[in-house]
């Protein structure tokens, strides 16, 4: 038989009335590739969209191997004794051959993923850059009116794309590793620039001696940037997600940096770009789906991948004469 479908109202009023249950189902329907489910999808959001903006979002991302899993499940479980309500939208990277994904954070976040004020969504990154899922920022928007407190987007942590996470959150969080011959690498990537604070993780053990070193180094290689726009001064603090020290302080020092914020203004300020930004790059690919669908298109594609296979035409070249037939073919 065929499953009864779930209305727009009777989702969003299980949204707002804190159902996980309908919540999952909202963020697989924002997943989605059918028309009929993106429709609705939006609907949905657009009724969601009053209740949002009352959460702190925080990217964190880090190296494979760092420790993000550990250190998310001993933060969130930190919040959730405060009495917070924690989500967690935790992408995994997906195959490029098989196009799979484990979406295995549910299995590494065994005792927050209990928790009732806590919500863990897995979802596969997709063809999508920055080790992000393509529909991160519309599930951020039905968490916060699932009436949690903090949203924690928790990145695949491969590439130099980040910037797509820090477009989405107020936040950014960097877990280092310390000894592993990353501080150098740490430097020459640009991520540095883009976080509020760098978190030296596995702080514990034979380990904490070169935690205390790699401190000092990414302290001063913090120097080294221009100083950010909002006032904020970059910490570097370590942590250990095994025996539970230091979590605390970087919940600390991220209320002290929202305080800051909301204070001088750029807390909203920063709410309104990301918006703008965020409905330029749907602009972006609303286009590039739109002229994909074209028979048109898919014909002159076919053509011209033939003539550069053959050395006939330049890639760039194809590329401006297919935009040019396109073109005439709108006016």
């Amino acid at each position: 038989m065929r499953k009864r479908e779930i209305s727009t109202k009777t989702f969003v009023n299980g949204i707002v009335q804190g159902d996980k249950a309908i919540l999952a189902k909202a963020i697989t329907l924002l997943e989605s590739s059918n028309p009929e489910h993106f429709e609705k999808a939006n609907k949905i959001i657009e009724k969601c969209l009053a209740k949002s903006n009352k959460s702190v979002r925080i990217g964190v991302t880090g190296v494979p191997g760092v420790g993000k899993s550990s250190f998310i499940e001993v933060f969130g479980s930190t919040l959730t004794k405060q009495g917070k309500k924690v989500a967690v939208l935790a992408v995994d990277p997906s195959s490029t051959l098989s196009k799979g994904s484990i979406l295995g954070d549910k299995t590494r976040m065994r005792a927050l993923s209990k928790d009732p004020n806590a919500f863990i969504r897995p979802s596969p990154s997709g063809e999508s850059l920055g080790g992000v899922a393509r529909k991160t920022r519309e599930s951020i928007i039905l968490c916060e009116a699932a009436g949690y407190d903090v949203i924690l987007v928790e990145t695949v942590g491969v590439g130099q794309s980040e910037t797509v996470v820090h477009s989405m959150v107020d936040f950014f969080l960097l877990l280092k590793l310390s000894g592993a011959g990353d501080e150098l690498q740490g430097i020459k990537r640009g991520i540095m620039e883009m976080a509020d604070a760098i978190a030296i993780n596995k702080a514990d053990g034979n380990n904490l001696e070169k935690a205390k070193l790699a401190k000092i180094e990414f302290t001063r290689a913090l120097h080294l940037y221009p100083p950010k726009e909002n006032g904020w001064t970059p910490k570097v603090l370590s942590c250990s997600a095994v025996e539970n020290t230091g979590i605390l302080e970087i919940w600390q020092m991220i209320e002290e940096f929202i305080a800051q914020n909301r204070k001088n203004g750029f807390f909203e300020k920063n709410r309104q770009t990301q918006s703008k930004n965020w409905f330029l790059q749907t602009v972006d690919e609303l286009l590039r789906q739109f002229f994909h669908q074209k028979e048109t298109f898919k014909k002159n594609q076919s053509r011209l991948l033939k003539d550069i296979e053959k050395n006939k035409i330049s890639p760039f070249y194809a590329a401006k004469k297919l935009l040019e037939s396109l073109t005439k073919e709108l006016k």
